[in-house]
């Protein structure tokens, strides 16, 4: 069974990590919450402990996931250990995905040379890798990124795709299919 880590540094943007993280457990995909501390406060002051602390090493997993917000994108993105797993994903084929402002962290890790991607308006001015797409989820080989906050379930059903779960039934479940219909 794949297994999923959404790293969570203090000012992530809540609605991007947790629905991930609730999509991938419905999924029943291994999913754990890594903070870079054991309470980590979102950008609206939303306090979540962390089912582990990031401790450098993630290479129990095979996807990382990076939720937006400010400033946790900027954490992300200035967190040395954290780039240097990018790196070590990317070289092993492993899966990295991000959304709203944290494809910036993987444009520090230089993952995005010659990808494709998407994220909140206006970022992309900050990244200085890769072609922006003015999409809702882009996926280019193994990296996977998305725009925002509205775009949050639209990127956690294409993760359980890529994961080889039934995305299909959680959207007909979730009653995405019959509110918005297509991706």
């Amino acid at each position: 069974m794949p297994k999923v880590a959404v790293i969570l540094a203090n000012g992530f943007e809540e609605i991007e990590a947790l629905t991930v993280v609730d999509v991938l457990r419905r999924a029943n995909i291994s999913c754990d919450m890594v903070g870079f501390e054991e309470k980590v406060i979102g950008s609206h002051d939303i306090q979540v402990t962390a089912d582990r602390v990031f401790d450098g090493d993630l290479s129990d997993y095979d996807l990382l996931v990076l939720p937006g917000g400010l400033p946790g994108s900027i954490h992300l993105r200035d967190n040395e250990a954290l780039i240097a797993e990018m790196k070590r994903f990317e070289q092993d084929g492993k899966k990295l995905a991000a959304i709203c402002a944290a494809p910036i962290a993987l444009n520090q890790a230089g993952v995005l040379k010659d990808k494709h991607f998407t994220c909140y308006d206006g970022v992309q001015e900050q990244i200085a890798d890769g072609h922006y797409c003015k999409e809702n989820v882009v996926v280019d080989g193994q990296i996977t990124t998305s725009r925002g906050p509205a775009t949050a379930l639209a990127f956690a059903y294409k993760l359980v795709e890529q994961l080889g779960g039934d995305a299909e039934n959680l959207r007909v479940g979730m009653l995405y299919r019959e509110v918005f219909g297509q991706d």
